[in-house]
């Protein structure tokens, strides 16, 4: 497989291979470290703490999904998301961090686990054809959206969760 998913099968791969040891990874941090800042944040010299990191994969997720559904029903999509610009991330991350800063740890877990399944059975409802057969946004395939707000920043945070255990715990 190549590192960048082409089709239906590998983009379910991809995901299913990586989250299970993000989600070891985060069951790994004890509850009372979750919200202790330490992990490098997406806006540059931000410090931001590991259940904000599992607000920004549920935040992106939660996206993915509304996306979706929003095409799908032929209403109009804001990308990435309404009063943001692509050029706007590192506000739109901290968006999602505010979102879920008063959840505890576990639900912040149980919800990143509900939204990647939500996401898993998006994929499989789809066919290869929807999923990367036709351009969906601007150049990109649908499964290729789906890649770039899933199993790459999923790993991109599996690196910053096991840096903070490493310093941490």
């Amino acid at each position: 497989m190549s590192s960048v998913p082409q089709n239906k099968d590998e983009l379910a791969l991809a995901i299913n291979t990586i989250f299970p040891k993000l989600m070891a990874d985060y069951r790994a941090i004890p509850t009372g470290l979750a919200r202790q800042p330490g992990v490098e944040g997406n806006v540059k010299g931000t410090l931001i703490s590991v259940s904000d990191t599992a607000a920004y994969l549920i935040g992106w997720g939660k996206l993915v999904l509304k996306w979706h559904h929003r095409k799908a029903s032929h209403q109009h999509v804001d990308f990435p998301e309404t009063g943001y610009k692509w050029n706007q991330l590192g506000p739109l991350a901290e968006s999602f961090h505010q979102a879920y800063r008063d959840w505890e740890y576990e639900a912040l877990l149980a919800e990143l686990e509900l939204t990647v399944s939500d996401i898993q059975l998006l994929i499989a409802r789809l066919s290869d054809e929807e999923l990367y057969g036709v351009a969906w946004y601007e150049q990109w395939t649908l499964g290729r959206m789906i890649q770039f707000n899933t199993s790459s920043p999923m790993k991109n945070m599996r690196t910053k969760v096991r840096r903070f255990h490493r310093a941490y715990c």
